[in-house]
């Protein structure tokens, strides 16, 4: 099996700027001189993708144990439009409890000069300013921590590391009753349950949606019969009991509304990997990041963002199985084993349709029961892929959604959609195949409750709910169409030689115990561009052509390596999954590279 490894060398760290700006430094700009001496870690992030919200976690351990050595800095490198508005940036490193210096970097400019080809990336940097390492995806905390351990050593030795406090200023709180609410449901009694995202509880709210009528939860993270961690999606069960997406503690808690008491019926409070039981008794098998739920079919439908895929939870069974879904992450329909989504965040039952906010593809959904009568499968209403969005109305296969997090099922068999980047709510009417423009100027709403013929909208970035008359006629809007803006990548036509570059953490080896410990995943959009090279296979290099006539596309590209301890005395070494995604546009021309190295883990020495 070919690796690609690479050997530590001395590339001087670009400066940092960004025309948004510092956030969390209390208005003083930083430069990587005022942070000489100190390791430290850019974390480049967009705040629409869940990816960058598991690694925001994963940091957080070591944040705080290197709190007098590391400096972390998340560099916020936008995907969508919304994404590069300052505001929606300040927003977000609250909503997600961001506790370290933040750069608003809107046009990418400090994306550009690291090279950064994925969200999110990690690249440390020594107490002497230069680059020492690269990390793309999730999964390499383990791999910094060494990292850093290695360099607090080398760099205490020759006196150039210097301990003390980082430049962070945590921003003043602000009093709201909601802080960033994520989703609600009415309950049997007329009052709303909401969750309360960025300050971990469910709130219990009147009828006027409103008054504050109770708390549930201690405020703090955690995974207790009394707290939340960041909990999103709420359904009511047959039962009237309330099931929650107890988000990044990767759980489903059910909430019985009389008494208070929570129970957790599924996940372990660790994230699902690579090679982990997708299915089994529901306490045993890990989850990832589900955000919403839906009872629909006799069972508790769950979007599991975190891994792309819709999962299953049977109380009468008391198991959790894969309903629909690969892990890999882009549109396709077809049969549910074979679909791919991206991020499914919103879910809302009608009929024989399951309805799907699958926000990266800034798509609407569902999933239906085969006409065969066998199974399930995945068809589109809305959207085309990952990289096109923005706010047009019209014949569905021409219209366009940024981002959307919430759906709801209205009387007339239309589904509502929680636009949110465009800060808009939208309608699909399956009937006419048409998408129109219910309500604008809201902020970033997640989604909406029906309530005797209104909307009742989660406003989630102006802390409240939201009460809209469903309009007799659809507000007409301005089409506006975009795409991401990250610059293609000029590549050859013909051949093109594929080299993810992985370099196992210090003190680690690739885990061969059971058989080949990586794996490449590789696609196109359109599936044509690709002559030769797509599939799947175990090589984390691979020889791929490009189609003759074709002039661009998108280049998909999914690796996994798995390392562990490398000590002979221990009998059951630690084993760690490393794993990113890329998306990489690209452009055929004559005289573009001929090789596209993408960095798992290490530095690429080409």
């Amino acid at each position: 099996m070919n690796v690609h490894m690479a050997s530590r060398a001395r590339v001087r760290a670009p400066e940092l700027t960004g025309k948004g700006g510092w956030l969390n430094t209390g208005n003083k700009d930083l430069t990587l001189s005022d942070l000489r001496g100190r390791i430290v870690v850019l974390d480049f992030w967009t705040f629409c993708c869940v990816n960058c919200l598991h690694v925001l976690d994963e940091l957080r351990e070591l944040e705080e144990r290197h709190r007098d050595t590391v400096v972390i800095i998340g560099v916020h490198s936008p995907k969508f439009v919304h994404e590069a508005e300052h505001q929606a940036v300040v927003d977000a490193v609250e909503r997600y409890g961001v506790e370290h210096p933040v750069l608003d970097d809107p046009e990418l400019t400090t994306w550009k000069q690291y090279a950064v080809r994925a969200w999110p990336t990690l690249v440390v940097i020594d107490p002497e300013g230069y680059v020492v390492a690269q990390h793309a995806g999730e999964g390499h905390a383990h791999a910094i921590e060494k990292l850093v351990e290695e360099l607090e050593a080398e760099h205490e030795a020759k006196g150039t590391l210097h301990r003390g406090d980082g430049p962070y200023v945590p921003p003043e709180p602000v009093a709201t009753d909601l802080r960033f609410p994520g989703k609600a449901v009415r309950l049997p009694g007329g009052s709303f349950l909401v969750s309360d995202t960025t300050r971990h509880q469910l709130v219990e709210l009147a009828a006027d949606g409103e008054r504050v009528l109770r708390r549930i939860g201690t405020g703090e993270r955690g995974l207790t019969p009394d707290s939340f961690n960041e909990p999103q999606g709420l359904a009511l069960l047959p039962d009237g009991k309330v099931a929650v997406a107890d988000t990044v503690n990767h759980a489903i808690r059910v909430l019985d509304p009389d008494s208070g008491a929570l129970e957790t019926v599924a996940g372990t409070g660790k994230q699902w990997w690579q090679g982990s039981p997708t299915s089994g008794p529901a306490r045993e098998v890990d989850l990832s990041s589900p955000w919403d739920l839906a009872w629909w079919e006799d069972r508790l439908w769950i979007a599991m963002a975190g891994v792309h895929q819709l999962w299953t939870y049977d109380p009468a069974a008391g198991t959790v199985e894969v309903a629909a879904g690969t892990t890999n992450e882009g549109l396709v329909d077809g049969p549910a084993a074979e679909a791919w989504f991206a991020q499914p965040s919103g879910l809302a039952a009608a009929g024989d349709r399951l309805w799907i906010a699958d926000s990266e593809t800034s798509a609407v959904r569902w999933v239906e029961p085969a006409e065969t009568g066998d199974g399930y499968v995945i068809r589109t209403a809305v959207g085309t892929g990952l990289f096109d969005f923005g706010h047009r109305d019209g014949a569905a296969d021409q219209a366009l959604l940024q981002h959307p997090l919430g759906v709801t099922a209205l009387p007339d068999g239309s589904v509502a959609i929680a636009d949110t980047y465009n800060h808009a709510l939208r309608r699909f009417d399956p009937a006419s195949g048409e998408v129109t423009t219910l309500a604008k100027d809201l902020r970033e709403p997640s989604d909406a409750v029906l309530v005797d013929g209104d909307l009742v909208v989660v406003e989630s970035a102006r802390h409240r709910l939201t009460r809209l008359r469903l309009p007799e006629e659809a507000i007409r809007v301005e089409s506006v169409a975009h795409r991401t803006q990250r610059a293609a990548t000029e590549v050859a036509p013909g051949a093109l030689r594929l080299e993810v570059v992985f370099q196992a953490p210090a003190g680690q080896k690739l885990d061969t115990r059971y058989g080949p410990s990586t794996r490449l995943l590789v696609s196109a959009t359109p599936p044509e561009l690709l002559a030769e090279g797509a599939g799947a296979g175990t090589d984390l290099t691979r020889d791929l052509v490009l189609a003759d006539g074709m002039t661009e596309g998108v280049l998909h590209v999914s690796a996994m390596a798995a390392s562990c301890d490398d000590a002979p005395d221990i009998e059951y070494p630690a084993c760690h999954v490393h794993q990113q995604d890329w998306g990489v546009p690209v452009e055929i021309a004559e005289g573009g590279v001929a090789r596209l190295g993408l960095v798992l883990a290490g530095l690429d020495a080409e």
